[in-house]
């Protein structure tokens, strides 16, 4: 199996967990905060999307965010408190599904040669290398939103 082959299956797999610990939420559930520091489920998939925009500008392809939205899910962020300037659920899924979309495409295409361009002198981290690392970033985020979902007052297992 290619590297590309191999990151293709982790996102089918994330995002398959995604949808699932998303599914029957409404958009207030998932503005609802934690009672300590961190962040509601809007933000953490808002995140894992706008990570997902460096990856497809990485690999020459055009964000899914507008600048707007990105500057909302960047890392930094300030927390999302209320729902006015949250990108509602239901859209974030849509944007989520375009996302997954477009990285697998662009995977299915890539060639080894792209993989191994240099994208940042600084690390040293050819492209490969720096989508290798914001897959890993994203599963870390897909752990939050079980616990996420969870306060919620589902209850249920996922996984």
């Amino acid at each position: 199996m290619t590297r590309s082959e191999k990151t293709i299956q982790v996102f089918k797999r994330t995002y398959w967990v995604m949808v699932n610990q998303t599914e029957g939420l409404t958009h207030a559930d998932s503005l609802m905060q934690l009672p300590f520091r961190g962040n509601c489920l809007n933000w953490v998939l808002g995140h894992i999307i706008a990570s997902r925009d460096t990856m497809l500008g990485l690999l020459g392809s055009k964000a899914i965010f507008s600048e707007s939205e990105f500057e909302l899910y960047d890392r930094d962020s300030e927390p999302i408190e209320s729902g006015g300037e949250a990108v509602k659920l239901d859209d974030l899924l849509v944007k989520l599904k375009q996302s997954q979309d477009k990285l697998l495409k662009e995977l299915e295409s890539i060639s080894p040669e792209m993989l191994e361009k240099r994208v940042d002198k600084d690390k040293e981290q050819t492209v490969g290398e720096r989508i290798e690392f914001l897959q890993w970033h994203e599963t870390y985020h897909v752990g939050q939103l079980e616990i996420l979902r969870q306060l919620t007052g589902i209850n249920d297992s996922i996984i």
